[in-house]
């Protein structure tokens, strides 16, 4: 007897390939967090070093994504996306080498980090415009949906497998299987088949394209007002929590095990918050989106004052759902009010408004944390956090966008099963 089983986009085979290829790489990024951030502490055992890793990679990325936004304009955006996978592999499996055989230096895990992340600016807005043409029309939020699901679903595991590899073996065993997780990714971004997209007008000058981009986010207020809320809460929530919580796990809540603990907390709440924006169909989705992102900073007090690792995860696991919930409906307002044309450059412009802070952060934490203490950096950040969170939902444009009616879900796709 054949039953009608509702699948949705995945039914779309480009997108299907993409959703695996992405989910496979994902799992590989899922590794990384805890395997650098022991590799550099065991290394020099210094917590501003972590942060200086981390800078070099988001660097790089602030100083190109603009530019890589017009080239992922002009150029089949799977081509730009399947070139960073392989210069990505390379920074991660040479990481993976040194480590593994103990030869590894900061100086070199700077490099590599910096060369994975000016691979990564040309990766994360190319991606961004590909999935409404793998998806096909009428289901993009449930596209951005199950891409925001499968990041999370494997986090679940990736903390837990990160640790038990540093554990038992060495960090530079996830670092290797995260190259290799980027080759799977190249190989489904390399069968895809996409239409050519005929672009309406000449190639201009990239100063001409990028200010084309920038007049495209200045005329929307929101969208402005979004960027620059983003860059607030990379330069305070991420960098705290991302460098001082390895650092407190290492010395006051038991190590890898601890962290692996949070980590994977986290990501369990990511998937729930995936569930969640499945279906998520908000009258004033920027609104829905923040408000509950008030959440996100309890997990870095709780950090600060050392509470149990319970209750640590399971505001890592709230914080997390509500962030999970929010980028799937961010990505799909933005890319149902933006032109084709452009996706790719307004989703450069807002990687390097959001971004231009974090290695700022990142660098200062680690000295403002051994200057005023950890306690008091991870309070005065979650502050921040806060502040900036209650000060985005107060401007007028992002509190009250509304859904459009071309929001609304497509009818499902069947597949038949026997």
């Amino acid at each position: 007897m054949l039953r009608r089983i509702p699948v949705g986009v995945l039914a779309v085979r480009e997108f299907r390939l993409l959703f695996v290829g992405q989910a496979t790489s994902a799992f590989g990024d899922r590794l990384v967090p805890i395997a650098l951030a022991f590799a550099v502490l065991d290394l020099t055992g210094s917590a501003s070093d972590l942060g200086y890793v981390l800078a070099a990679e988001t660097v790089p990325m602030v100083l190109l994504v603009a530019v890589a936004g017009v080239w992922a304009d002009r150029l089949p955006r799977q081509l730009v996306m399947l070139g960073s996978d392989v210069v990505r592999m390379a920074a991660q499996g040479t990481t993976a080498v040194l480590l593994l055989t103990h030869e590894a230096r900061l100086w070199q895990l700077l490099v590599l980090q910096a060369v994975y992340g000016a691979a990564n600016a040309f990766f994360a807005p190319a991606v961004i415009g590909l999935v409404p043409a793998a998806a096909g029309a009428g289901r993009l939020q449930q596209a951005n949906a199950l891409m925001s699901l499968s990041r999370s679903t494997v986090g679940i595991v990736g903390p837990a497998i990160g640790g038990t590899l540093v554990a038992l073996i060495n960090p530079g065993a996830a670092l290797a299987i995260d190259a290799g997780t980027f080759a799977v990714s190249a190989i489904c971004l390399a069968l895809l088949r996409m239409p050519r997209v005929e672009r309406e007008k000449a190639r201009e000058p990239v100063l001409a394209e990028l200010r084309e981009g920038w007049h495209e986010i200045r005329s929307r207020s929101w969208l402005l007002t979004m960027i620059v809320y983003f860059g607030f809460f990379n330069l305070a929530a991420y960098p705290a929590f991302f460098v001082l919580g390895p650092y407190v796990a290492k010395h006051s809540l038991g190590g890898a095990s601890a962290w692996a603990i949070i980590l994977t907390a986290g990501a369990v709440g990511s998937v729930v918050g995936g569930l969640l924006s499945l279906r998520a169909r908000p009258r004033r989705p920027l609104l829905s989106s923040e408000a509950p992102l008030l959440l996100v900073p309890v997990a870095a007090v709780l950090l600060a004052f050392r509470a149990p690792i319970a209750a640590i995860a399971a505001a890592s696991f709230s914080g997390s759902a509500m962030l999970a919930r929010g980028d799937a409906i961010w990505h799909t307002v933005v890319q149902q009010r933006i032109p084709e044309s452009a996706i790719s450059r307004v989703s450069a412009i807002d990687w390097a408004g959001s971004l231009v802070l974090n290695p700022i952060g990142l660098a200062l934490v680690g000295p403002l944390a051994a200057g005023i203490g950890i306690r008091t950096t991870l309070i005065a950040t979650a502050s921040l956090t806060l502040a900036a969170t209650v000060g985005c939902m107060a401007v007028p444009s992002v509190r009250n966008l509304e859904r459009r009616l071309e929001d609304a879900p497509a009818s499902p796709v069947y597949a038949g099963v026997e």
